[in-house]
């Protein structure tokens, strides 16, 4: 197999699967967690916009760290 023939072969299976990305189906497929309900982020404000300390612990301030704002992914 050539440099240029790898070079395709590469870019096609590429092209294939950022295509297929969009699909629900093809993400569970593929192991990607992201398209999955579960990572889905919640319009809550943290802890630091909101004015205060981090929701989740008090008496800690607030370091954006996101577990806020999903199912504790």
């Amino acid at each position: 197999m050539t440099e240029t023939e790898l070079r395709a072969l590469v870019q096609s299976v590429v092209a294939e699967r950022l295509s297929a990305a969009g699909s629900p189906a093809a993400a569970r497929q593929s192991g990607d967690c992201g398209a999955h309900p579960s990572h889905a982020r919640l319009r809550v404000l943290p802890g630091v916009e909101a004015g205060g300390p981090c929701l989740i612990e008090p008496r800690v301030a607030c370091n954006l760290c996101g577990y806020c704002q999903s199912y504790g992914h």
